[in-house]
């Protein structure tokens, strides 16, 4: 008796632009609507493969930042000059617009639900965007430390802003501006240090679990630095990005 094929997460499925956002002036955000989407674990990503009209075919891997649901899921993607799917994503794709998906990918750098232990969250730059959605599903105490290059570089200032005022302080959030700072900022831009970090990391006895996301330098810094605080580096998560061909 024949059966009918169950797509795995490995599997290519169509995927429909059902609307876009733009976060900043060279990354957007791009609400999918997938047939049989599942949901996801904040933390995972998805492979996007893009055919042109003569068959080519490339794909590359983004970071979901939405919360995790049925049928939809938000990716949001920054622009990499001479790339080769990210100017697509970021200038031309319109609502209707189809192309492929395979995911959710990823089983370590993910935050499960059911994790009773406090988190620390630091992304840099567009590595906030998987930490986005940690965010958004947040259930334990949660603190997110993001440094950008400018507010205007800054992706889901709204987002962040709106979960910071829930009024549960479940979600705190500290910013660090590493080029140029908004009016009245206490103090110069600067990298993120040992100083900024141990202004948010959580007592030694939290036994917190650590995400962070960002390019290959700012992660081993970070993961260095937070060792040299007293954080186990067993509850250090990292995901790094670095140049390919976006």
């Amino acid at each position: 008796m024949a059966r009918a094929a169950i797509p795995g997460r490995l599997t290519w499925q169509p995927a429909t632009v059902a609307a876009t956002r733009a976060e900043t002036a060279t990354a957007r955000t791009l609400v999918l609507a997938v047939d049989g989407w599942t949901g996801h674990v904040p933390g995972q990503h998805v492979d996007i493969r893009l055919t042109a009209s003569d068959g080519y075919t490339t794909h590359r891997s983004y970071s979901i930042s939405s919360a995790p649901g049925p049928d939809r899921l938000e990716v949001t993607v920054q622009v990499v000059t001479d790339g080769e799917v990210s100017p697509y994503l970021v200038g031309v794709a319109e609502p209707g617009d189809q192309f492929e998906i395979r995911g959710p990918l990823g089983g370590w750098f993910v935050r499960r639900p059911a994790d009773p232990r406090p988190a620390l969250l630091i992304g840099g730059g567009s590595g906030v965007a998987p930490l986005m959605s940690m965010v958004r599903a947040a259930t334990n105490p949660t603190r997110l430390l993001y440094s950008a290059r400018s507010p205007s570089d800054a992706l889901f200032s709204a987002d962040l802003a709106t979960a910071e005022a829930a009024g549960d302080g479940r979600v705190a959030v500290t910013r660090v501006y590493t080029r140029a700072a908004p009016p009245g900022w206490s103090g110069p831009p600067r990298r993120l240090d040992a100083d900024a970090l141990a202004g948010v990391a959580w007592p030694r006895e939290a036994d917190a679990v650590a995400f962070v996301c960002g390019p290959t330098g700012f992660v081993e810094t970070v993961a260095d630095l937070l060792i040299d605080l007293g954080h186990d580096p067993m509850n250090i998560r990292t995901e790094r990005f670095g140049p390919t061909g976006g």
